[in-house]
This record gives structure tokens, sequence and C-alpha cells, in this order.
């Protein structure tokens, strides 16, 4: 309390030995407030509790260490005591005269030149570190900013739906609609091309030309089902093939008439101005468009088309390939002829050249088939399969002796096989039973692409076969001699079988379904042995789909199929006179998890047809489906397309198990199939 007396008593400007300095506005300022608050303020200027922090303390001499910070600490006090005093006489002499901004600014400037020189380092260490956040900020926003700007982005993938639905025709029937997967409009993503028709309710057009279906052919953007283009037709479409490659006119090309080299159909990138052809094939013509506009390029007649077109090796020397199609012959004597025209024009090579057959039945084939030798062969046939070298259809066409040199190699293992050495059939199978299905042993072949392009003929021109012979035999015969690798004995087949990877030995199996009594049972066949790796029995629902499967990442492949119910727990039931289920699920079975089924989707609708489309960004697939919706009243059903996205739906699939004897949890099951990615062949 004396040293506060002491300190109000002390003159104006005069320092005491120990105590603070006295100035009256500081005084003035501190009048309002209390004594005790003074006190407890100037208790650190009197030295109090400076020595120890637990006890009152002594005040310390200044010539120790404890004395020489209190003194540090006065004569700063006293020089900000001085700086803002002067500042303050500086400001009040500026207010009359001109320029007191800069009066203003010289004693701020000074003030913090003499009073707060530890600031100035603060407020730059401030702006520094400032800086060096916001600098490396803003890099990344402006690098963020250019590759949004900048990068190009996939069409497809900025577009892709999970799934999505259009209506684009009527349906008379059960018949599928043919259709083909390629990517017209170059967005990374395939797009589906489909015969439509649509009945006319125009009763002029029907009274006077006796039709009331209109035709056409739609691209469908795959990645949200919209229209990219449409075009009309004169009559139903039986086959929609893309993929063929045609060189445009004026862009030079292989010289007409020169022979052509082997690499013809061996896969690979297009021709740089090649223009990717879709063509379309009905009873009597057959056109070609182009698949990006939907543009006609040409039209020819073709007699009574009876099969898709085979692309086969160049034989003109314009560097594209030609087609090869059967076709009823003009004569009514023979029963089959083999037809080629050219893939750049469509016109006729040569004539049609007629076969006699000793069978009649299921029209087989044709198919293409290059040997380990190099040698092209055709395989085709009713109800029985025969081959003959595509050098003799050439020959017989043409007239010509001359090969060209993809044509001149002969394969003697394949040749050997001849009858007699005048005849140009080398018979391959013939039997009680008559050849329903011959298709190549390849997975993922069967998805209904229907291309025309190189690696597509490659893959499947140098497989085995699967033979399909009635409803209850199924051999795989080698293509090195066409000999029978084994053969299963079943019952009831109802549609062509599908190839997939379901063990790890590379070679593909089989997906093979049978209907009878309303059960539908569904088989997994070794590919390599014939040996049955999975079956399952489900309620039948009365549908007739062949089934697909789809490549993952991991190197197998999941198969999807068809049905109703399993049967699994409902073995006592009665197999006869089953009612048809109103509901059809689709199912999709991977060869990790045997005794689990997802269930995908389920409709009460028809499906006619279906395929699979990759995504090849994404790594995912989606499954296109042709259903025919009933409509009310008497009239036809709507023909509905559908996309699955494959990935989506197995995020919400119900999960299915057949049996007990699995203890992986739903967690787990559903985190796998979520994590699925899938692949092109």
């Amino acid at each position: 309390m004396a040293a506060a007396l002491s300190r109000a008593l002390k003159l104006p400007g005069k320092k005491g030995s120990e105590l603070g300095e006295y100035d009256p506005l500081t005084q003035a300022d501190s009048e309002d407030e209390s004594e005790e608050d003074d006190l407890v303020l100037n208790y650190p200027r009197n030295g109090l509790g400076r020595g120890n922090c637990l006890g009152p303390g002594v005040i310390e001499p200044r010539g120790s260490r404890t004395g020489k910070l209190v003194e540090e600490e006065e004569l700063e006090e006293e020089e900000d005591d001085d700086g803002w005093r002067a500042g303050r006489k500086e400001r009040g002499a500026g207010l009359g005269r001109e320029g007191a901004g800069l009066d203003e600014e010289g004693a701020e400037g000074g003030a913090g030149q003499v009073g707060d020189p530890e600031g100035r380092k603060v407020r730059v260490r401030g702006a520094v570190r400032t800086a060096a956040f916001l600098l490396p900020l803003a890099c990344a926003t402006l690098v963020v900013l250019l590759c949004a700007f900048l990068v190009p982005c996939q069409q497809g993938a900025l577009q892709q739906q999970a799934h999505w639905e259009t209506q684009l025709g009527d349906v008379g029937g059960v018949t599928s609609p043919p259709l083909a997967l390629w990517d017209v409009d170059s967005d990374g993503v395939e797009d589906l091309v489909i015969a439509v028709t649509k009945i006319s309710n125009s009763s002029v057009q029907t009274s006077s030309l006796g039709n009331s279906k209109e035709y056409s052919v739609v691209a469908l953007r795959g990645g949200s089902g919209e229209l990219i283009w449409r075009r009309p037709v004169n009559e139903a479409v039986s086959s929609v093939q893309c993929g063929l490659h045609t060189i445009p006119p004026g862009v030079s090309g292989a010289a007409h008439g020169l022979p052509v080299q082997r690499e013809t159909l061996q896969p690979g990138p297009a021709e740089p101005h090649a223009s990717p052809v879709c063509l379309l094939i009905s009873s009597t013509r057959m056109a070609a468009l182009n698949a990006s506009t939907g543009k006609k390029m040409w039209e020819v007649h073709a007699g009574e088309a009876e099969s898709q077109a085979v692309a086969v090796p160049d034989l003109q020397g314009d560097g594209v390939p030609e087609l090869l199609i059967a076709a009823l012959p003009a004569d009514q004597e023979s029963d089959l002829s083999l037809v080629l025209h050219s893939g750049q024009s469509g016109s006729l090579i040569g004539q049609p050249v007629n076969f006699n057959l000793t069978a009649q039945g299921k029209l087989i084939g044709p198919l293409l088939h290059e040997t380990a030798a190099g040698a092209y062969y055709i395989l085709f046939g009713l109800g029985t399969v025969e081959a003959v070298s595509l050098r003799d259809i050439y020959r017989k066409a043409t007239g010509r002796t001359a090969m060209p040199l993809s044509l001149s190699v002969k394969d003697p293992i394949w040749e050997k096989q001849r009858k007699t050495n005048s005849s140009t059939l080398i018979h391959i199978y013939s039997g009680p039973e008559q050849a329903e299905y011959l298709l190549p042993l390849v997975a993922g072949l069967c998805n209904n692409h229907n291309n025309l392009d190189a690696g597509s003929t490659h893959n499947s021109s140098h497989s085995d076969w699967v033979l399909v012979c009635g409803s209850s035999r199924v051999s795989v015969l080698r293509q090195r001699d066409t000999h029978t690798a084994w053969t299963l004995n079943s019952s009831a087949i109802h549609s062509r079988p599908v190839a997939g990877h379901f063990n790890d030995d590379g070679v593909p199996d089989l997906l093979i379904q049978q209907s009878a009594n309303g059960v539908r049972k569904v088989q997994i066949i070794d590919g390599a042995s014939g040996r049955c790796l999975w079956e399952t029995e489900f309620v039948c629902p009365r549908l007739v789909l062949e089934g697909s499967s789809i490549m993952t990442t991991s190197g197998q492949s999941v198969f999807l199929f068809w049905a109703g119910d399993p049967l699994v727990p409902l073995r006592n039931i009665t197999k006869v006179n089953t009612p048809e289920p109103v509901l059809r699920k689709l199912f999709l079975l991977h060869p990790a998890y045997t005794r689990i089924l997802q269930e995908l989707f389920s409709t009460t609708d028809t499906a006619l047809t279906a395929t699979v489309s990759y995504q090849q960004l994404q790594k995912d697939a989606s499954y296109l489906v042709v259903l025919s919706r009933p409509v009310s009243g008497l009239g036809p059903g709507a023909q509905v397309v559908r996309s699955l996205g494959v990935r989506a739906s197995l995020a919400g699939a119900r999960v299915l198990r057949l049996g007990e004897e699995s203890r992986t949890s739903t967690f787990q099951i559903s985190k796998f199939f979520r994590d699925l990615s899938f692949r092109e062949l």
C-alpha cells in the first residue's frame, strides 16, 4: 500500500528508483478503477512475487539476474510511453497542416519502427506462411481446372446409365428380332443395331399394298438407349451383322486383281480410311449401311438367302474381305447353294455353287474354318455337317484355275478325308439324329454380337466345335482332324449351348439347358472331358432362350440364364402338368460360389433374345434383352429393349442359397459380387 501511495505522489516526468513512471494521462484513465485493481496491476512493477511464485517474494537487487530482467522490462515500457506521447504531440500539431495523412503515416511508421520491431517480424512471418499455404493451393486448383476443361472425356462414360428401357415396335408371336452390337457413334460403348416391325394403322396402305407392317432398322445408344439413326426397309430383315470395313471410293487400297495377303483375317485395327458397315439380309436382298449414319451404301439381289453372311479372305485384291451366304438354288434340283459376294460393292463373284446333299434337315452353318496349315474350309449342311474347300468354291464360281495367294495352301490331313478324289465334299458328321447346332467352342462368342470384324472371324475360325445332335447328344469335334473328342448323352436340349470358363483348365466349358415335364435342368459341362461340373433344377418358365457368359478380369466366366424358382427344397413335387409360372427370373452363377445364385431381374414379359455388351473403361458389362410385353386389348405385344448394368444389378440382387453347406456370410458374398469386374475376350 505504501508503495502505491509513493508512486501516486511522484512528480510528472520524474522517475523513481524502483517504481514506475507517473503519467498524468495514464493516471486520468485509471481514476475509475478500484484501488484493489490498481494494486494488483502494479504488484509486478514493485517487484512483488518476482523471486518466488509461491510466496510474496522480496525485491531483487538490480545487479542480480532477476533485477536485470526487471530493468530491461522497465526500459521497454519507458520507450513505449515516450513513443506514445511523441505520437500524440505530432498528431495534435499536424491537425492544421496540409498533408495530415502523410504526417500520420510517418508517425505510425515511426512508432512501428521504434516501438514494435518484433511485431513487424511476426507479421512478416505470418505473411510468408500464408503465401506458402495459398500458393500450392492455387496451383492445385489451376491444375484441376485445366484437367476438367482440356482433357477429353469419353462421351460414353458420361452418358452411361445403369439401366434403361426403350419401346421400339410391335411383336407378332415370339419371333426373335435380329440384332447386332457395334460402336456406331465412336464413344467407346457398344451400341445396339436391331430390326423393328411396326403394325401400321393406315387403311389406305393396307388395302393398296396388302401389307400392314412397316419395317425398319434402328441404332440405339448403348449407354442410354437414345435413338442414333433409323433406316426404313422394304421387307422384313432376317439378319443384322456389323463390323465389316469397306474402303470409300477414291481412297487408295490394294490394287484390283493383285494377290491378297493372308493377313486379311488377322485381328487388328481397321484401315484408317475404312468405313464400318452394317449388313442387312432379307429374303431376297442384301444391303450395306454406313454404321455411323445409317445411310445405304449399296444393295444387291441375294436370291433366296437362308443364312447369315460369313466373312472370307479377300479374293479380289481390293483389301476388303468377301462375303459368303447360303441360299436356295435357282434350278430347284440342287439342295443348297453357296454364293460369293464382294465385300466392297456387294456384286456377285462368279456364279452360285450348287450342292446335292444326302440328308435333309436344319441348316447348319455356313462357318469358316482355318486349319493349322493355313487352308480355308467352309462347314455347312442340312441335318449333316459337310466341309468344302474355299479353293473349290472359288474355282467353281469363277472358272479360274489361278488362285489368290490366300487360297494357295492345301491341308493334307483334311484332303485325305475326301470320299473320292473327284468329290468336293469332306464328310464331318452324319448319324441317326440330325445335327441341330454347330458352333465354335469359344467363350462368349454366342452372345449375338454377330460381328464381321477380323478379330471375331479369326477367333471363331481356329477353334474346336460343339455339335448338338437332335436333343439328346452333345459332342466336341477336334478342329485338327474333325474327330470326336467326347460325347455326352442328354435329353431335351432346347437351345444352343453357351461356352465360358467355369474351371481353370483353359478350355471353355458349356452351359446346357434342358426342359421336360415342367422342370428345367441347367448344367455346366467340362469342355475338356464332358463330365458334369454343376447342375440344378428349376421350375420351367416355358421360355426358349439361350444363356450368356461374361468374362471376368480373373479369367473365369459368370453364366446367366432364365428360369423359375429352384427346386432344391421341393424334391418331391409332382413334375407333370406343372402350370406355367408367371414370373421369369434372370440368374447369375459364379464358379467361386457354386451354391449361390444371384437373382438379377424378374419379369412377367417374354424374353425373345439377349446379348452382352462390354464397357472397357468401366470394366463393366450390360445385359441387353428384347422383351415381348402384352398390351391391353387384342393388339400385338410391344417390343421392348431393356438394358441391365451387371454390376449395378448385382448390388441390389437377391441372394439364393442352394443347400445349407455354404457358411459364407451374406455380407462377404455381397462384397465379392460388388467387387466383380469384367473384360472382353
